[in-house]
């Protein structure tokens, strides 16, 4: 059951040169509608963090030690889901209590993490690698930091781009596509460091 990589290499692999966004261009909806400030960027970051560092431990468990020997595994998808949106649900009441401004302008987003198929394929790709649990936390936590990386790399770049002389045409949602594939051409470049399974 585990793969050949260590549990440190993956988090590098995941955080790097198997960027869960970049890379594989998971999660992106959230990415590219939340990244217009910093301070939003990283609150939103950490919640994904989280979610998919402890989602990626309970559906290993529940996956290797409920659905395989209950020979349920053609549930996993829909007992995944339930496992995000309870997390999602618990990191939304702690948001809310004890920060109510970034509560308030992560606004939607913030319950639409339960369905960032970021944290969905995090999931997937380590049961489909065959992690071990100690990788898969790895994998989880890594790609949790990856995406706040990136998410807060392209917020940075915007808000200094604000002032910016851009053409007319390529304002907003242009030029945001535009610097997320230069962000990702640039992450891709890391890809023949450390293969991933």
């Amino acid at each position: 059951m585990e793969g050949t990589l260590g549990a440190p290499t993956i988090l590098f692999a995941a955080i790097f040169t198997n960027n869960i966004l970049l890379t594989n261009f998971l999660g992106m909806c959230s990415f590219l509608a939340i990244s217009r400030e910093i301070k939003s960027s990283i609150g939103l970051g950490m919640a994904v963090t989280f979610v998919m560092t402890c989602t990626a431990a309970l559906n290993y468990l529940v996956h290797y030690y409920l659905l395989v020997p209950l020979d349920l595994v053609h549930f996993r998808y829909i007992v995944f889901i339930v496992v995000i949106a309870a997390f999602v649900q618990l990191v939304e009441m702690l948001i809310e209590r004890f920060s109510p401004l970034l509560y308030v302008v992560l606004g939607v987003f913030l319950p639409l993490i339960t369905v960032n198929c970021a944290i969905l394929g995090v999931v997937l790709f380590m049961i489909i690698r065959n992690y071990s649990f100690l990788q898969s936390v790895a994998y989880g936590l890594g790609g949790g930091l990856g995406w706040t990386l990136a998410i807060v790399a392209l917020s940075g770049i915007r808000q200094r781009l604000a002032q910016a002389p851009i053409p007319q045409p390529l304002q907003g949602a242009g030029m945001t596509l535009i610097i997320a594939g230069l962000m990702a051409l640039s992450f891709m470049g890391f890809s023949g460091m450390i293969q991933m399974q």
